[in-house]
C-alpha cells in the first residue's frame, strides 16, 4: 500500500469560491454607461455615415433615400454591437468591439449597383448580395477560425498596425475639414483640430478616475461648443428632420441576386474577416483577455448575422470597428456593457432623425482631431504587439517591413488602384486589406511552406552564425549564445561544450540532452528550482520565459483562469518543494493544461522529479528550435508545413 498522499483536487468551482469579475463582463452604473456609451456613438457616428452617404451619392439615389439609408444604418450598427458585445448561443465574441459598416465593401457595392443600372435597382442587387454574404460568413466561421495558427504576433502586430495607420489619413482628412470641404490650408480647421487633440491630452494629464475616462467626448463637446459659438457649428439639419422615422424590411423593395455580385461580397467578407480577427486580438491585448479560435468563430458568426439583418434592413456588411478598439485602449473602460449601452443609443438615433442630425452637427475638424488620437492609440496596440516578436530573425522583419510598406503605399496614394484590373481592385482599394493579407500570406510562406534554409543559424540578422562558427567558438562565446536554452544555471551550457566538435546540428541537439541528463540529482534539482511558475509572472523571467508562456497566453489569463492555475502551482510546489514544469508549447489549451497539471499531482516524488527534468528538456529543445534554424527536421517539418488539426 503506498504511503503517497492523496492528489489534490482542483478548485471547487461552486459558488462558494466567488470569482472577481473580469473588467470586460463588469456591469457600470447606468449614468456612467450612458456617458461611455455615447462617447463610443461620438467617435463612432461620421465613420457609420459615410458608407451610405458615399453609395448614395455613387449610384444616385435621392435625398429622402439617403436619410433613410442614415437612420438604418445607425439602428442596425446598434443591433450589430449588441450581438457582438453581449452574444448568445455560439454568437458574439463578448468584448468591447462596436459594429460599423466595413469601407472595404463601399467600392465593390458602387460597381455592384452601377453594373445594375444605378438607383433602387441597384440597390435590391446589393442587398441580395449582402444577405447571401452573411449567411455564408456565418456558417464558415468556425472553419476559418481554425486558421488561428497563421496568426502569431508577427502577423497581428502587423495587422493591428496596419490599421491605426491607414486610418490616420481618415482622421487628417476631417481635420482638414472633411472630404467634401478639404481645405488642408486653412487655420482654422487646424486650430480646431489640434485645440481638440490638446484638449484630450491635456484632460487626461490633468485630471483622474471619471473625467479623464471621458476626455474624448469632454474633447468633442467643447470643441464643438467653441465651433458654435464662433459660427463654424451648424444644426440646420435638426430643425428640418422628422421626430420619429423607423426602417422596415425590405423598404426599396424584395432583394435581387446576382452570381458576381454575391461572389463579390462574398471576396468582401473574407477580408472583412481578417480584419476583425485583427480587432479581436488587438482588444484581447487591450483588456487582457486571451483570445482562442472560438473567440474568432463567435466574432465572425456576429459578423455574418449583423451583415444578413444588414440586408434585410436597408444597411449593409457589418465588421468589428476598429476606430473604436483605440477609444478602449485611450479610456481603460473595458466593460462590454458599455458597447451594448452605445448599441441601445444607436437604436435611439436610428429611430430619431432628429438626434442623428444634432450628432452630425459636430465640425469634421473637432471630430478629426478625437480621431487623431484614437487611430494612433491602435497603432500603440499593433507595436506593443510586435514587441513580443523576434526581430533577431529576419523573416520577421522582413513580414512586417513589407506588409507595412504596401498598405503605406496604397494608403497614400489610393489612385494606384487604377493601375490593376477591376478584379483586383478590391485588394489594392485598402492599405489594410493589402496590408493584412501579404502578412498573412508572407508569414505562411516563410513559416508554414517549405524547407529551411542554411544549416545552423544563431545570433542577429547579417551576422549569422554557422555550424563551423559555432565549432570555432571558446567556451565563454558558446556559453553566451547558448545560456538561454535552459533557464537560471549554466552549466549544461558549459558541459555541452565538451563534446564539440559537433558533426551536425543533431549532434549539437544531442549535446545539450546528455548533459542535461547525465549529472547528479542535486544539480538537477537546482535546474528545476530555476525555472518560474506558470502565469503571468513567469514572463518577467526573461524573454526565453515570455516567448514559451505566450504561445498559449498566460500572460494574460481571465481571472478565473489565473486564480486557478496559480492555486496549482501552489499546491503543486507544496507537494513536491519545486515548481511545476510544462512545456506550454506543447499543450493546444489552457484547460488541457490544468487538467495535465492536476493528473500529475497524484505522481510518486521520484517519477515527477523526472517528469519535471524532461519537460526542462522539451522547453530546452523549443527555445533551441528558436536559435537553429534546421535544428530538427523532423519538428520542424511539423511546425512549418500546414497540417491537418
Amino acid at each position: 500500500m503506498s504511503s503517497t498522499p492523496a492528489p489534490a483536487a482542483p478548485p471547487e468551482s461552486s459558488e462558494e469560491a466567488p470569482r472577481t469579475v473580469h473588467p470586460v463582463d463588469e456591469i457600470l452604473p447606468a449614468p456612467k454607461l450612458a456617458v461611455y456609451g455615447m462617447q463610443h456613438v461620438l467617435a463612432f457616428y461620421a465613420g457609420a455615415v459615410v458608407v451610405p452617404i458615399l453609395l448614395a451619392n455613387a449610384i444616385g439615389l435621392s435625398t429622402e433615400q439617403l436619410i433613410h439609408l442614415i437612420n438604418a444604418d445607425l439602428f442596425t450598427c446598434g443591433i450589430a454591437s449588441i450581438i457582438q458585445s453581449i452574444g448568445f448561443w455560439k454568437v458574439g465574441v463578448k468584448l468591447p468591439l462596436l459594429q460599423g459598416v466595413t469601407f472595404t465593401a463601399v467600392s465593390p457595392m458602387i460597381a455592384i449597383g452601377l453594373a445594375a443600372g444605378g438607383g433602387t435597382d441597384g440597390l435590391l442587387v446589393i442587398y441580395g448580395a449582402v444577405i447571401v454574404a452573411g449567411l455564408f460568413t456565418f456558417l464558415i466561421a468556425p472553419y476559418f477560425s481554425r486558421l488561428i495558427r497563421f496568426f502569431p504576433p508577427v502577423v497581428t502586430g502587423s495587422v493591428i498596425s496596419i490599421i491605426g495607420l491607414a486610418l490616420l489619413p481618415v482622421a487628417a482628412t476631417d481635420a482638414a475639414g472633411g472630404a467634401a470641404n478639404f481645405e488642408p490650408t486653412n487655420a482654422k480647421n487646424m486650430a480646431y483640430a489640434l485645440g481638440t487633440l490638446l484638449l484630450i491630452v491635456v484632460i487626461q494629464r490633468v485630471f483622474k478616475g471619471f473625467l479623464a475616462t471621458v476626455a474624448v467626448l469632454a474633447g468633442l463637446v467643447i470643441g464643438t461648443l467653441v465651433a458654435f459659438v464662433l459660427g463654424d457649428a451648424h444644426f440646420d439639419a435638426v430643425a428640418t428632420s422628422d421626430w420619429f422615422g423607423v426602417t422596415t424590411p425590405f423598404y426599396f423593395g424584395w432583394p435581387k441576386f446576382s452570381f458576381a455580385a454575391i461572389v463579390s461580397m462574398i471576396i468582401v467578407m473574407l477580408i472583412t474577416a481578417v480584419e476583425t480577427t485583427g480587432d479581436v486580438f488587438a482588444t484581447g491585448e487591450i483588456v487582457k483577455k486571451r483570445i482562442s479560435k472560438d473567440d474568432i468563430a463567435r466574432a465572425l458568426r456576429a459578423d455574418g448575422l449583423s451583415t444578413t439583418i444588414g440586408g434585410v434592413l436597408n444597411s449593409f456588411p457589418y465588421t468589428c470597428f476598429a476606430e473604436n478598439v483605440g477609444l478602449v485602449r485611450l479610456t481603460r473602460i473595458k466593460s462590454r456593457y458599455v458597447v451594448a449601452a452605445a448599441g441601445v443609443i444607436m437604436i435611439i438615433l436610428g429611430v430619431l432623425p432628429k438626434a442623428g442630425a444634432l450628432v452630425a452637427g459636430i465640425p469634421h475638424p473637432v471630430l478629426g482631431g478625437a480621431a487623431l488620437a484614437m487611430f494612433a492609440t491602435v497603432a500603440v496596440v499593433g507595436i506593443q504587439t510586435l514587441s513580443k516578436v523576434d526581430f533577431d530573425d529576419h523573416r520577421n522583419v522582413v513580414i512586417v517591413a513589407t506588409s507595412l510598406g504596401l498598405a503605406m503605399y496604397v494608403t497614400a496614394v489610393p489612385d494606384v488602384a487604377k493601375a490593376v484590373p477591376s478584379w483586383a481592385e478590391i485588394l489594392f482599394g485598402s492599405g489594410i486589406t493589402l496590408g493584412s493579407i501579404t502578412a498573412i500570406v508572407l508569414n505562411f510562406v516563410f513559416f508554414h511552406v517549405g524547407k529551411s534554409r542554411g544549416p545552423a543559424v544563431a545570433g542577429t540578422p547579417g551576422e549569422l552564425i554557422r555550424l563551423s562558427e559555432v565549432n570555432a567558438m571558446d567556451q565563454e562565446t558558446f556559453t553566451r549564445t547558448f545560456g538561454g536554452i535552459f533557464q537560471g544555471p549554466t552549466w549544461p551550457v558549459e558541459r555541452a561544450y565538451g563534446f564539440r566538435p559537433y558533426a551536425d546540428t543533431l549532434d549539437l541537439r544531442r549535446a545539450f540532452q546528455e548533459a542535461l541528463f547525465s549529472t547528479t540529482q542535486e544539480e538537477q534539482l537546482d535546474l528545476i528550482n530555476s525555472y518560474p511558475d506558470l502565469g503571468p509572472a513567469g514572463g518577467q523571467r526573461g524573454a526565453d520565459s515570455l516567448r514559451d508562456q505566450s504561445s498559449l497566453g498566460l500572460e494574460r489569463l481571465a481571472e478565473a483562469e489565473q486564480e486557478e492555475l496559480t492555486d496549482l502551482a501552489a499546491a503543486y510546489r507544496e507537494r513536491y518543494g519545486f515548481p511545476l514544469i510544462i512545456c506550454v508549447r506543447e499543450q493546444t489549451s489552457v484547460e488541457d493544461l490544468l487538467q495535465h497539471g492536476w493528473e500529475r499531482m497524484g505522481n510518486p516524488d521520484v517519477q515527477e522529479h523526472a517528469a519535471a527534468l524532461v519537460e526542462v528538456a522539451k522547453i530546452a529543445g523549443h527555445r533551441f528550435d528558436d536559435l537553429v534554424a534546421g535544428a530538427n527536421p523532423i519538428h520542424s517539418a511539423r511546425r512549418r508545413h500546414v497540417s491537418p488539426e
